[in-house]
This record gives structure tokens, sequence and C-alpha cells, in this order.
């Protein structure tokens, strides 16, 4: 059986609720006596009847900070990697975008940050919004160069 093959079959308009008892869905229009159920407007979403309800028996996890910066933090050795495998070339000034486009780093990043573990052994220039002062002398040392973006 395919949906192509399939034969239209012959079309029942909607009932129409509460027309009446003749219409076979009047007076109560299907929703039984009484109750809160039977009310417009009602849901009872989660209710168990009294029982605590499983979203309040489960304890509380974790949290969301409202001042979260989304930072994209990578360390000097993944740098030297990508150099190796020829992801990125260590002539061109890296920064976030660069990162983000060769897919080192994630497009979710806002800020980039530079952590000093790991060797280098080519000279590169960074665009950087924070880096920890062990990855900047290492930079420095080999005679590459550091541009701190606020």
């Amino acid at each position: 059986m395919k949906l192509n093959n399939l034969i239209k079959t012959k079309y029942r308009p909607k009932k129409r609720l509460g027309r009446g008892i003749g219409s076979g869905k009047g007076k109560t229009s299907g929703r039984g006596h009484k109750g809160q159920k039977s009310r417009s407007g009602v849901a009872i979403k989660s209710f168990e009847g009294g029982q605590m309800p499983l979203y309040r028996r489960l304890p509380k996890r974790g949290f969301k900070s409202l001042r979260k910066k989304n930072i994209g933090m990578i360390n000097l050795f993944k740098i030297q990697e990508n150099f190796k495998n020829k992801k990125i070339q260590p002539n061109n000034k890296l920064n976030l975008e660069i990162l983000q486009k060769s897919k080192i780093l994630n497009k979710k990043f806002d800020k980039l940050k530079l952590l000093g573990f790991g060797d280098v052994k080519d000279k590169f220039d960074i665009e950087v919004n924070f880096i920890s002062s062990s990855a900047k002398a290492k930079i420095e040392k080999i005679g590459g160069k550091v541009t701190i973006v606020k």
C-alpha cells in the first residue's frame, strides 16, 4: 500500500457540539456532568490526583547564571596541532572568526580566551579577548604578538 494508491473516502463534516439534544452531542457536548473537566478553559497538566507530582519529587539540579558569557577557550597545544595539520596558517593573524571558520571553535562563542597549556614552535599573531599570563609569555618568547580586544 502506498500513499498514491489510497482512495479518498466519503467526506464527513465535523460534528458541531452543543446544538440540541437531537444532534447527538447536545446538552453537555460529550463532557459528562459537572466537575472541573466539564468547565471550559481548564487543563489539568501534571496533576496526579493529589499525590506529590513528579516534577516536585525530583531534586533541583543545576544553575543558570544570568551573567554567563559565551567564552571559547583554546590551549596553545591545540593551536600548534592545527598548524601541524595545516588547518590554519601561522603567518595569518589568528582571531575568533578564523578559528570558527576553520571549525576549531564552535560558532556559539562570542569571545575568545587563550590558555597556556602546551608549547608552540611557530611564530604567530593572535587577537583575543582574554589571555593567561603563561600563554602570553610563551607567545612573546618565540616572537609572536598578542592583541587584546575588549
